[in-house]
């Protein structure tokens, strides 16, 4: 328990874990909280009603959903990250906000998504910006192996395609980025779930290494 606290309390108060559609980012970071007394921030998206409604009806939904989850994810992060936790060693989050734009520039049509992004420009220079920003990637086979095991009905639809298209634009994003460390760590090979040995290198790549400003690759097996 609490390992590398020392390292972490003074290089990490802010870690985001991401990835695709079925990458596991939100069970390593559950992980990560409960081996590192982490507080944990977890995307709240079971409840949206337009959710369901997007998957069945893409071109009719996208638009509300996109903006729905704007307003979510802004008032969750802004909620959870202006409340320090003294009990915590640092926040770990499974999202990040800029993580709106990637799928809104994939699902809206483009006057859509120019009107959306109006409304993301104006929240996002004021949201907080990870110290380290781990990204989660796997293929889209696998992807798609990960989320027909985890039996989410409404996630049933989802094709090859689209999580393709999900993975060139968080691709497309990191190129752009020169403002944060960005980690992508490959985990095709790998089950941190299930094998605590491939859970320590996980762990051990993003807090035991220092990242500079920019993209990273980690190949891990």
């Amino acid at each position: 328990m609490f390992r590398d606290f020392y390292l972490i309390a003074m290089n990490i108060d802010y870690l985001v874990i991401e990835g695709n559609i079925g990458a596991g980012k939100t069970t390593l970071a559950q992980m990560i909280s409960h081996d590192f007394n982490a507080k944990l921030v977890v995307e709240q998206f079971t409840d949206n009603p337009f959710l369901p409604k997007f998957y069945e009806d893409q071109e009719k939904y996208s638009f509300p959903l996109e903006m729905s989850f704007l307003a979510e994810r802004y008032n969750q992060l802004h909620r959870e990250l202006s409340n320090f936790d003294l009990f915590r060693n640092f926040t770990v989050c499974d999202y990040y906000f800029m993580k709106s734009l990637i799928f809104a520039s994939k699902t809206l049509k483009e006057d859509e998504y120019k009107l959306y992004r109006q409304f993301f420009e104006i929240i996002y220079d004021k949201m907080p910006k990870p110290d380290l920003y781990v990204y989660l990637h796997k293929t889209p086979d696998n992807l798609l192996k990960n989320i027909a095991k985890r039996g989410r009905q409404y996630e049933q639809s989802i094709t090859h395609s689209y999580l393709e298209q999900i993975q060139d634009a968080y691709f497309s994003f990191f190129k752009q980025r020169n403002d944060l460390p960005i980690v992508i760590i490959d985990t095709n090979n790998i089950d941190f779930v299930n094998n605590p040995d491939h859970f320590k290198l996980i762990t051990n790549c993003i807090f035991n290494t220092s990242y500079n400003k920019g993209i990273t690759r980690v190949l891990l097996s």
